[in-house]
């Protein structure tokens, strides 16, 4: 199983190193020691925590969807020429980029500063591992 250190663990759950040690402390999240006598965190317990805290800012859109990928932001930036825009949004730490017609970011009344949300639904997704030394 995988296990990460605690200064690999906490960015990937968006806290800092004494956060997590905190959480450790508190049983929040169990750790344990690996063979050098540092505190580790199991990835299957990340996976856990992060799934259990999953939550963005509420999406302004109720309704019932298939897509299951929606990241709620603030459009950050937008630009247009006469036939298509390019819109980016800050979800979060994650920063998404949506090109689409001009006409649909003048419809939809996107600018600077909009609350929008993001909705993917793709049929290919690439994921990437670090690469072993």
């Amino acid at each position: 199983m995988t296990a990460f250190r605690i200064s690999e663990a906490a960015p990937l759950l968006g806290v800092s190193d004494d956060t997590l040690r905190r959480w450790i402390d508190s049983g929040q999240l169990r750790s344990s020691r690996d063979a050098a006598g540092r505190i580790v965190v199991e990835g299957a317990d990340l996976a856990a925590r992060l799934r259990g805290s999953a939550r963005g800012p509420s999406d302004p859109v109720h309704r019932a969807s298939s897509a299951r990928n929606r990241f709620v932001g603030i459009v950050t930036d937008v630009i247009s020429d006469t036939v298509m825009a390019q819109v980016e949004l800050q979800c979060g730490p994650h920063r998404v980029v949506s090109l689409m017609s001009s006409e649909a970011v003048r419809d939809l009344g996107l600018e600077v500063g909009s609350l929008a949300t993001a909705v993917v639904k793709s049929t290919t997704v690439i994921v990437e591992t670090p690469k072993e030394d």
